[in-house]
């Protein structure tokens, strides 16, 4: 058998399998990323002990290829994040949105809810755990809870471990790193992990933004969702918008990247500022 990396991936084929990622993600790929499929893919089809990606094809339209569509769309999927990425965002939460939501909701009782819905391998979630953690030290009593999601459960399956090599924490300031991560020894030398006490207010949970039902509580207070638009079209990225905003609470804050933009879209936000809505 000829490994898959020596077969190519026509111009066909390639549309067959965009679709199928379209369809299940809304994820676009323009013809420029062919080869970037391709090469994500050859990996799997030696896997699969599959000869060429039109073979790859039957299996993801066999009875049984649902799966290994979710499989695609995980590997094909872009996962580029760090700590304190695009730290406005992490200033103004710390800055104006908690301290506007902090009073009322000890008041009413109510838990804080935050929801990094792109959350990749945890750097953004943790980052804003860190922000919480840090801001209700001087503001005890309150619950909170984040949920991260995202559609790669390869990615969550890091983010769920929470251990980073020292190298990727460098953005985080010393107070912070000392306070919320443990450093590794002995084997674990050059890695960190972040601390159980903040991990236990993160819950991790595989979500497709555009499944039928999104498992995420309603009245969210904060939710990010940033540099992930930047991969669909404007129905798509209209739909996700829509969805998010009803799954704010009234006074809630939804963060974007700072190359997204929310023009064209019937939101029912009103722009805070780059990257900053809320809902009225």
């Amino acid at each position: 058998m000829k490994e898959p990396f020596e077969k190519l991936l026509s111009g066909k084929t390639f549309q067959i399998l965009s679709d199928l990622v379209y369809q299940h993600s809304r994820i676009r790929l323009g013809s420029d990323k062919q080869s970037l499929m391709a090469n994500r893919l050859r990996k799997r089809l030696s896997i699969l002990n599959l000869e060429s990606y039109e073979d790859y094809c039957c299996v993801l339209h066999s009875p049984h290829g649902s799966d290994e569509v979710e499989e695609m769309v995980d590997l094909i999927s872009t996962n580029h994040t760090r700590f304190y990425r695009e730290p406005e965002h992490f200033s103004f939460l710390t800055q104006q949105a908690l301290p506007a939501l902090v009073q009322p909701l000890r008041a009413a009782c109510t838990p804080l809810r935050l929801w990094s819905a792109a959350a990749s391998s945890g750097e953004e979630p943790y980052t804003m755990a860190i922000a919480v953690a840090d801001f209700l030290r001087s503001h005890p009593g309150l619950e909170w809870e984040i949920v991260a999601t995202d559609i790669s459960r390869r990615m969550l399956t890091v983010a769920r471990e929470g251990i980073y090599s020292m190298d990727s924490v460098k953005s985080v300031p010393l107070e912070h790193l000392k306070c919320y991560f443990k450093k590794g020894i002995g084997v674990r030398t050059g890695v960190c992990r972040v601390k159980p006490e903040l991990r236990k207010h993160l819950r991790f949970e595989r979500v497709n933004l555009f499944q039928p039902h999104l498992p995420v509580p309603a009245n969210q207070h904060v939710i990010f969702c940033r540099n992930v638009m930047i991969y669909f079209d404007l129905p798509s990225r209209a739909l996700a918008v829509q969805r998010l905003a009803q799954l704010l609470a009234p006074g809630g804050y939804l963060m974007v990247g700072h190359s997204e933009s929310l023009m064209g879209i019937n939101h029912g936000l009103h722009p805070v500022q780059q990257g900053v809505f809320q809902k009225t």
